[in-house]
């Protein structure tokens, strides 16, 4: 039995959950989730599935205020700000579909998370960022998500590690390629506490039924999703919640 995955509604602040969504935004949510799923294309490469999924954020949800684009050797980062003077607060390692460098709910220690280790690492430690808030994997159906301060307590906080990091970065080791710093450094370390990874899980073609059928019922279904994407959530925003906020959303 797994027991260290979470589903969306568990992952959410219960004061953030108790909020009802602005109708129209909800609205804006679902058609520009609905578009996402239509673009999906499996026989597409990583850019494609990258640039779609960019366009999806930012048309739902982080628009100017938030930037979200490449960052060295990351797939995607949102910062924390409109621009790249500010810091990094979601790392999101994107694969194609079909990929087997891609975690699986009974294996988390797959390609894809050991390039979250490194990615995390290098913000953590070289760039000294403390306001990491998200770390993401995804093939655009399936999507894993750690909170960083899991990451920070497993990873940073494993003096081990970060000392092979570090000499990997230094090039104090008998190679610089990445592959060996997964497979000898990553692999090992994460084998040891993967099961104790705590970790958000669900398959977004789990929700598409709630999205074709157009009964207002399936919303209530919805409603986790749309709030797990927003940077109310993967940016760690302050909760507002004040009677304005719970009278002026979605009538259920």
């Amino acid at each position: 039995m797994i027991t260290n995955k979470i589903k969306p509604r568990q992952a959410l602040n219960k004061a953030f959950l108790r909020i009802k969504p602005i109708r129209n935004e909800f609205e804006t949510f679902k058609r520009h989730l609905i578009t996402l799923l239509n673009q999906i294309d499996e026989n597409e490469r990583e850019e494609f599935h990258k640039n779609i999924l960019t366009d999806f954020l930012k048309n739902t949800y982080y628009g100017c205020d938030y930037l979200i684009n490449i960052k060295a050797s990351n797939d995607l980062v949102i910062y924390n700000g409109k621009d790249t003077k500010s810091t990094v607060g979601v790392i999101i390692e994107a694969k194609k579909v079909n990929n087997n460098e891609m975690l699986k709910v009974d294996n988390l220690n797959t390609k894809a998370l050991q390039q979250l280790v490194l990615y995390f690492l290098r913000e953590r430690i070289i760039n000294k960022n403390s306001e990491i808030k998200y770390l993401i994997a995804t093939n655009i159906y399936e999507w894993f998500i750690f909170d960083a301060a899991v990451f920070d307590s497993f990873f940073a906080q494993n003096k081990q590690l970060v000392k092979q990091f570090t000499d990997f970065e230094e090039k104090l080791l008998s190679t610089s390629r990445t592959d060996f710093f997964y497979k000898e450094i990553a692999q090992p370390a994460i084998d040891k506490i993967q099961n104790q990874l705590v970790f958000t899980h669900f398959d977004i073609r789990d929700y598409e039924q709630y999205l074709i059928n157009q009964n207002p019922e399936n919303d209530q279904k919805l409603i986790p999703l749309f709030k797990l994407f927003s940077p109310q959530h993967l940016l760690k925003l302050p909760v507002i919640n004040d009677s304005n906020s719970l009278n002026n959303g979605i009538s259920f």
